[in-house]
């Protein structure tokens, strides 16, 4: 499967991983979303995707985690997100650091994310503008990424991004963690509350 198409859980690259086998449709809500962003034949500027494929056959992996090769989608993606309460974004991320530095940015930061800063910065700005519009439901949003060295045409990762890549993954595995505990301790607190007494 290429671009667009969400893969539920932790099943393989390019396989019917959904319930019963099928994909993911645009209406179901997930609780966790994750976009791997990125164009892979722009070397650098694909981290995104590549991180994504590293954290499909993550055997961490909450089971309530949909993962979406996003590409260079942008506002077409917001059938998949718009309802999600917890969005995971990784991309390369241009702040002028280091090639290879991590970049993580959340809440405010996100509402003032210059255009120069992501690599997609239309797509990325765009959706993270849109997606208030479209459903009012509470989210938390999250984009992780890396600052590239390169996002001229190639396949292959520059070596500083190649190193930062484990890292990304590391990270996204952590943040996916700590919102499935979240989830998991708000559930347990509403089912404490309903319980008879």
């Amino acid at each position: 499967m290429g671009p667009g198409h969400p893969r539920h859980g932790t099943g393989g690259w390019g396989e019917k991983a959904g319930p019963g086998g099928k994909d993911l449709e645009p209406s179901a809500a997930p609780k966790t979303v994750v976009v791997g962003v990125g164009n892979t034949i722009h070397s650098d500027d694909g981290v995104g995707v590549q991180a994504l494929r590293r954290l499909e056959g993550d055997p961490r992996l909450p089971s309530d985690v949909t993962l979406i090769d996003g590409g260079t989608l942008g506002l077409e993606l917001l059938a998949y997100v718009g309802d999600a309460p917890h969005l995971l974004l990784l991309d390369a991320v241009d702040v002028g650091e280091r090639p290879g530095s991590f970049v993580r940015m959340a809440g405010d930061e996100l509402t003032g994310l210059p255009c120069g800063a992501s690599v997609h910065q239309l797509g990325v700005a765009d959706l993270l503008a849109t997606l208030p519009l479209v459903s009012d439901a509470p989210r938390k949003i999250v984009l992780l990424g890396v600052q590239p060295a390169s996002t001229d045409w190639g396949t292959e990762l520059s070596a500083p991004v190649e190193a930062a890549l484990a890292s990304l993954v590391e990270a996204a595995v952590e943040q996916l963690l700590r919102w499935s505990q979240e989830t998991d301790a708000h559930v347990e607190s509403r089912a404490c509350r309903s319980a008879p007494s």
